[in-house]
Order: structure tokens, then C-alpha cells, then sequence
């Protein structure tokens, strides 16, 4: 009982009866219309029908790590469209479990170099993930970038997602803002969870790595009844680190329920606690813009601060009901809390001997609450030859951050400096003082409509239109001054795909998106929200099997009311500043013969400052290379007495990119790594598996803030897996 206690505690998992209240009291404050729409979505209860034999349910899909798989899209939930792939005016790539589990990637960063025009940000230390898609990268705590099952999954604190729930990753490129709302134009990733079956199966996965890394996983899924099935995924993770110093310890519990009502209406509900603990490390530092120089080991905090933790939890429930063939609706209720909390040692300047660091010390206690409620009707009706698949929903939210934090900044007289080349941890750690306490309250309703065309065998047309109206207020609760600002936006889309043949479509697309811009300028007015337009060529192919396809896309993006420096109120911004981004992207993936599966991408990313007080006109933007691409293939056979295995490898390159804002000189350099993964079955319930990483021990920086905040890669790493089915 004491260590079932610990766990508990250790989760910071809220006592049912206070998530209830929680929930009860947001929803009764801010999302009256629930009921209604609850309403909508359930019929009267009548008699339940049994559950349908097995024969009857649709194949189940493999618990655990997966072999013989593929990498085609099966599905696409994130567009909200009945559409195939392939007939669909938009790039979307899609990751599948299978190619998750060929990449052994345990976090999202782990598959982001495998996709054309996406790159990686500043990641806060390695307590956050932070992404750009087309160079575009937003903000990581209040935008919408990434979806959790077409739910807002990035808003407020959030520790590295964890892949052991993950069913696949959809990467859907352009303006998203006509479905989704405020939103980034160079795209939007969904998270899909993994959902319960009816047929029971289960696994256990144990690895073993360098660096001092271990993990375990369970997966575990099957009836528990005539009308209830359940998923349960569970990962214990202690991971070393080739930084001096470092050290992560995460647990995660994601529970998932689906439970048939009746026969023509399911609830389905999906959890996830999570907590990460680890120190905030902000990475290497580049001394006369040279990185190399200091050993990429070196740790420049203080390991007297110990850890950062952050706990996360999500509660999702979404009850279907199909009224005919045609027409179906849904209700679905998204709750997330976050939380980060503790001290760190951050660098602030390197001294003129190239040596001297010195460093401030920073407390920090964040917290956010997202609360969410959609409701959706979708069906087919035609219109004389015209086939319409329409999407009609409403959509309101409450969003809520936190943010206390304390910070010293020694100065000469105290600079709190290490040596770069001699650290001598454990000297004497000043005390912070008040810097930062605020809370920022979003609410926001919205109303959207979509429309899937078939206008002949030939030509297809997607049509959308969202209209979002915002209450956004920001507390500054150390001077008293409140910022409001009540944004209304309406993002329109259209695009239009022609299939010449069974095998090609060509395709244009162009949309708008928005997201609000936090704070004030200098005469406490709100600002602007930020504004997004983009217009999309492309083309794709499908093999005739549909195990093989492939897309290349050309694109071009504006977005208007970046905050940039007033130049007449110094320590002010205004909203003047205008980004764009054009390129090309190919990706194509699938299974190429019985024995090969690869996948590949290549992108070229031209991102570039339009307008800005300070900086250049033309100049990069932060860690958005002009040119990235991948390969991963593997090939899969029988040996004589009937064991599988497989062997596979790839690379990926990633280019030069900018290192510092408004520092033209310092750039991380482009770099090429190399994966090999292997696996052997043992027997029909157990194999082994191999991942090297870095194959060749690369050195290279994943993203960069400043010279003094670089982000190294992990050299060389092996780690060896044992998975049992049962």
C-alpha cells in the first residue's frame, strides 16, 4: 500500500472528487451549451445490441513493438474529411506505427528529422517540445501546432510526448485555422491515440542502452465485457545522459475505454498521466561563434538545483452516435492540466577571456488548465450530380496559464561564473527574487463548416470556413495592470484536386490563419493578432495497390503582425513584423516490394524576415534550414526454419540554419546522421531488437536560442530490446 502511495504522489495524479469539481465548475462557467450538445449526439437508450462476433470486428491491430507493417496512410483523422489520401487538396504526411517502431522513437523529436520541412526548435532545456513546420515555428505554450486526437495538445506546460500511446502522427502542412482556429500556416501535427480492440493481446517490452538507459513498457488491450473494451499503455523510463549531470526519470499511465451504448452509439475515452523530472539544461556554449571548442559533456548549471518536474494529465471523452448510413454526430470533452516546477542555472554571457560564463539562477512555478468542447454533425447528401460530404461544428474552450517566477542576475560583483573548461560545481547559490507573475485566461467559441465536393469522377473540391471569437485577458499581478483584447477572425479554405487516372492527382490549395498575439505596446493597447496566407501546388501518386505514395508540394506562406521592437518605446513591441516561407517538399513512403518498406523525404525551405524593425530585411529565421531530407528502409525475410527478421537503416541531413536571432554570423552547422536497426523473432511470441543511433558518431547541434544556449546531439548510442507477446 505505501509504494501504491508514492506512485500516486509521484503522478501528482488530482483526487477524482476535485478533477469532477474542477471540471464541473469550468464547464458550468463557460461551456453551458454541453448539454445541448450532449443531447444531440445521444438518442434515447433502447435495447443494446451484443457486440459483434470477432469474425464480424475489423482486424485487430499488434499490441507492442510491430514487424511486418507498413508505411502507407490508412488513415487520416486529422482532416476531418471522408476523402482518400490521395484525392485530398492538402500535404499530409503521415508517421505509422510501424515506421515509429522502425525508428525506435520513444519521443516525438525522435521522428521529426524523417519528415520534409519540419525542424526542431528550442526545447526549454528538454522539458518541452517545440516544433516548426515550414520554418514557422509560433508559440510553443500558447499556439496550436500540435493536436492530441484533433484536440489542442500543446497549450500551457508539457512535458516531451512519450510514443507509448501513439498510434500514428499526422503532419498536416498549410493554414489549419479553418478547423482547428488560431494556429501556425506552415501546418499542424494530430496526435493519434491508440484505441481499444475486442480480441485480447498483450505486451511487454524491456530496453536496455547506453548511457545508463533502461525502459519498460506494457501493452495491453481486450474485452471486458459484451459492450466495454479497454487499452492500457504504461511506460517506466531511467535515462542516462552523455551530458555530465544529466539524468531523466518519466512514467507514464494512458488508460482508454471504449464502451458500445447501443448499437449505433459508442463512447470512447482515452487518459494519459505523465510525469518527467530532469535539470533544466540549456546545452553548449559557442565561443567566437565556434562550437566544438568546449566539450559537448559539459554541463553549465548547478547540479545543487536538482531536477525540473513536469506533471501532465489528460482526460478525454467523445460519444458518437450514427442516425443512418449517411449522418453521424459527435460531443467530445478534452481536459489537460500541466505543471513545471523548480531551479535552474541558466548562462547569460561569455566573458572577453573565452572562458568566464556567466550565469543567473531562475525558480519557476507554472501551471495551465485546458478545457475544450466540441460537437460535430457530419454526413453525404447530393445536389443534383454534386456528391457533398459536410461537416458542420461548434467549438468552445477555456485556457488558463500560470506563471511565478523568481530570478537573480549576479552581475561583476557576484557574477556566479564557472569556467568553462574547469567547472567547480557546488559554489554558493544566490537566492531569486520576484521577476515574473501573470495569468493569462483564454475563452473562446467558435462555429466551422466543411465541405468535401465530388464534382465529377475527375475533380474534387474541399471548402471550409471557421469563425473564432476570443476573450483574451493578461494579469500582470506584480503591477495590477490588466491587458484584454477580444479578437474576432474568420480563416477561409478552399482547394481543388483533378485525378487525370487512377494513379495521379494535381492539386491547388490556399487558406488563412490566425493566432492571438499576448502582452501590449507601449500605450497598453492589445495587439493585432497574427495573420497567415498561403497558397499550395501539388501533385500526387498512388501505387495501384495503395501500398506506395508519394507527394510534392510547392508553397508560399505570408504572416503579417509579428511582434517586433518599437522603435519609439524602447523595451516595447508592436505588431509590424512580416515572415515568409516558400519551398518544395516531397515525401513518399510505403511498401516497395513483399521484402522493402522505406520512407523518404527531401524539403527546401526558404524562410526569410519581409519587414522588422531590427532585423535585417531578408534575414533567416531561427532554426529553419533551407534543406532537410530522409531515408529509412528496411527489408523484412524468413530464414529456413521459418524465424523473421529484419534489418534496415537510413539517414538523415539537415542543413545550415541560423543560430541567434539577429546574428547573421553564428549558424549551426548542417550535419548528416546515420541509423541501423535490426530485429530478430525468436519465436511467434518473443524477439529481440538492436537500434544503433548516430551510427558514426556524428557530432552536431540539434537547434540553438543564443551562443550560449546550443543544443548538442547525442553521440553514438546502442540500445538492445527484448518484446514478449502473450
Amino acid at each position: 500500500m505505501r509504494a501504491h502511495s508514492n506512485h500516486v504522489d509521484r503522478f501528482n495524479i488530482i483526487p477524482m472528487e476535485k478533477t469532477s469539481l474542477t471540471i464541473n465548475r469550468l464547464a458550468s462557467r463557460h461551456l453551458t451549451a454541453l448539454p445541448l450538445l450532449l443531447a444531440a449526439s445521444l438518442p434515447a437508450m433502447g435495447q443494446i445490441q451484443p457486440t459483434p462476433e470477432p469474425d464480424a470486428l475489423s482486424a485487430v491491430e499488434v499490441v507492442g513493438r510491430r514487424q511486418s507493417g507498413g508505411y502507407e496512410a490508412q488513415d487520416v483523422s486529422g482532416t476531418k474529411s471522408g476523402l482518400p489520401l490521395r484525392e485530398l487538396p492538402q500535404s499530409v504526411r503521415v508517421i505509422s506505427r510501424q515506421a515509429i517502431d522502425d525508428l525506435g522513437a520513444l519521443r516525438l523529436d525522435d521522428v521529426l528529422d524523417y519528415v520534409g520541412g519540419i525542424s526542431r526548435q528550442n526545447n526549454f532545456g528538454g522539458l518541452w517540445d517545440n516544433v516548426a513546420i515550414r520554418g514557422l515555428a509560433g508559440n510553443e505554450n500558447t499556439g496550436m501546432a500540435t493536436l492530441v486526437n484533433g484536440f489542442a495538445g500543446n497549450r500551457g506546460f508539457n512535458a516531451p510526448r512519450d510514443t507509448a500511446n501513439v498510434e500514428r502522427i499526422e503532419f498536416l502542412k498549410g493554414p489549419a485555422g479553418a478547423l482547428y482556429g488560431a494556429s501556425e500556416p506552415g501546418g499542424t501535427l494530430n496526435v493519434v491515440t491508440k484505441k481499444p480492440q475486442w480480441r485480447s493481446a498483450h505486451a511487454v517490452e524491456v530496453y536496455s542502452g547506453s548511457f545508463d538507459f533502461y525502459r519498460t513498457a506494457l501493452d495491453s488491450t481486450g474485452p471486458l465485457g459484451d459492450f466495454v473494451a479497454y487499452r492500457l499503455n504504461v511506460a517506466l523510463e531511467d535515462r542516462g545522459s552523455f551530458r555530465d549531470q544529466v539524468t531523466a526519470k518519466r512514467q507514464v499511465v494512458a488508460p482508454a475505454l471504449t464502451w458500445r451504448l447501443t448499437s449505433d452509439t459508442t463512447l470512447d475515452y482515452s487518459g494519459e498521466l505523465l510525469h518527467h523530472q530532469t535539470p533544466l539544461d540549456r546545452g553548449v556554449v559557442a565561443i567566437n561563434n565556434q562550437l566544438g571548442v568546449v566539450d559537448r559533456h559539459r554541463f553549465n548549471g548547478e547540479p545543487a538545483d536538482g531536477d525540473v518536474r513536469v506533471d501532465n494529465q489528460t482526460h478525454q471523452v467523445a460519444v458518437e452516435h450514427d442516425w443512418n448510413p449517411d449522418w453521424k454526430s459527435r460531443a467530445a470533452l478534452s481536459y489537460r492540466q500541466g505543471s513545471m516546477k523548480g531551479f535552474s542555472t541558466e548562462p547569460t554571457s561569455l566573458q572577453a577571456d573565452s572562458r568566464t560564463l556567466w550565469r543567473q539562477r531562475r525558480f519557476r512555478e507554472y501551471s495551465s488548465d485546458d478545457l475544450s468542447l466540441q460537437g460535430e454533425l457530419a454526413g453525404r447528401l447530393r445536389t443534383g450530380t454534386l456528391v457533398h460530404e459536410l461537416l458542420v461544428g461548434v467549438q468552445t474552450d477555456r485556457f488558463q496559464m500560470d506563471q511565478l517566477m523568481l530570478r537573480v542576475n549576479p552581475g561583476a560583483a557576484a557574477p556566479y561564473a564557472v569556467d568553462l573548461f574547469a567547472p567547480a560545481y557546488g559554489q554558493l547559490q544566490p537566492a531569486p527574487r520576484p521577476n515574473t507573475d501573470t495569468r493569462e485566461v483564454q475563452r473562446n467559441t467558435a462555429m466551422y463548416l466543411q465541405d468535401a465536393i465530388t464534382l465529377s469522377p475527375q475533380w474534387r473540391a474541399l471548402v471550409g470556413l471557421r469563425t473564432d471569437r476570443y476573450d483574451q485577458t493578461l494579469d500582470n499581478r506584480r503591477s495590477g495592470v490588466r491587458t484584454l483584447q477580444t479578437p474576432t477572425s474568420t480563416s477561409p479554405r478552399i482547394g481543388l484536386s483533378y485525378l487525370p487516372n487512377s494513379a495521379w492527382t494535381l492539386y491547388v490549395n490556399t487558406g488563412r490563419s490566425f493566432r492571438a498575439n499576448v502582452g501590449s505596446d507601449a500605450g497598453g493597447q492589445p495587439f493585432a493578432p497574427e495573420s497567415g496566407q498561403a497558397l499550395e501546388l501539388g501533385a500526387k501518386w498512388e501505387r495501384a495497390d495503395k501500398r506506395v505514395g508519394a507527394t510534392v508540394a510547392l508553397f508560399d506562406i505570408r504572416k503579417r503582425n509579428v511582434l517586433t521592437n518599437d522603435p519609439a518605446n524602447a523595451g516595447f513591441s508592436i505588431a509590424a513584423g512580416e515572415v515568409g516561407s516558400r519551398g518544395v517538399e516531397l515525401d513518399l513512403a510505403g511498401q516497395l516490394t513483399t521484402h522493402w518498406r522505406v520512407t523518404a523525404s527531401l524539403a527546401y525551405n526558404d524562410v526569410r524576415v519581409l519587414a522588422d524593425n531590427t532585423l535585417a530585411v531578408g534575414s533567416r529565421l531561427l532554426n529553419a534550414p533551407r534543406i532537410n531530407g530522409s531515408v529509412l528502409a528496411v527489408y523484412e525475410s524468413t530464414l529456413a526454419r521459418g524465424a523473421v527478421y529484419g534489418v534496415g537503416g537510413g539517414f538523415t541531413h539537415m542543413g545550415e540554419r541560423l543560430g541567434q536571432t539577429g546574428a547573421p554570423d553564428f549558424q549551426l552547422p548542417a550535419y548528416t546522421t546515420a541509423k541501423a536497426t535490426a530485429y530478430w523473432r525468436l519465436s511467434p511470441k518473443l524477439r529481440v531488437s538492436l537500434d544503433i543511433d548516430n551510427l558514426f558518431d556524428t557530432r552536431y547541434y540539434t537547434s540553438s536560442y543564443s551562443r550560449v544556449w546550443v543544443t548538442p546531439g547525442t553521440p553514438r548510442n546502442i540500445t538492445l530490446g527484448l518484446q514478449a507477446k502473450f
